[in-house]
């Protein structure tokens, strides 16, 4: 089966009925990411995107800071594919090695060690394929980790 990624017509925005009828049985998984997502004050806009030609969820992380400024940080971005999701979360190569201090599954650790970074930018890329929640604890730890790491 050839994975396909959905939402790719910028006239049509995703609603929560689109994404459902495209992720099938994975829209379990999907609504309870997107709820534990916002018990952690993290917000996702949907926004089409023209160098992908698709549809991209923007997970952003605000805050104010003590002195009045609002803040905001890209946590993850999410796309919407055929059956499932995925979560793309980009780690700053410097904490790289903080991160596989994290308690994260053995599997993950290694994605994370073998991970390259992106060409000039010092970021590494951790792509997560969602069907179901096994993985959502790990991608919460990390999540927790960007949002206490980037909000400094």
């Amino acid at each position: 089966m050839k994975e396909q990624q959905l939402l790719r017509d910028s006239s049509i925005e995703p609603t929560n009925e689109i994404i459902a009828e495209g992720l099938g049985a994975a829209n379990n998984t999907y609504v309870k990411f997107i709820e534990e997502l916002k018990n952690r004050d993290i917000e996702v806009n949907w926004r089409y995107y023209n160098d992908g030609k698709a549809w991209l969820g923007k997970a952003l992380y605000k805050w104010t800071t003590v002195r009045g400024t609002q803040k905001e940080v890209t946590v993850l971005w999410l796309s919407i594919w055929d059956g499932f999701f995925k979560v793309s979360l980009f780690i700053p190569e410097k904490a790289r090695t903080e991160v596989l201090t994290l308690p994260l599954d053995e599997n993950i650790k290694e994605m994370i060690e073998n991970s390259k970074q992106m060409g000039k930018l010092k970021f590494f890329p951790l792509v997560f394929d969602l069907c179901s929640d096994e993985l959502l604890n790990d991608i919460y730890t990390i999540v927790d980790f960007k949002k206490t790491h980037q909000a400094r």
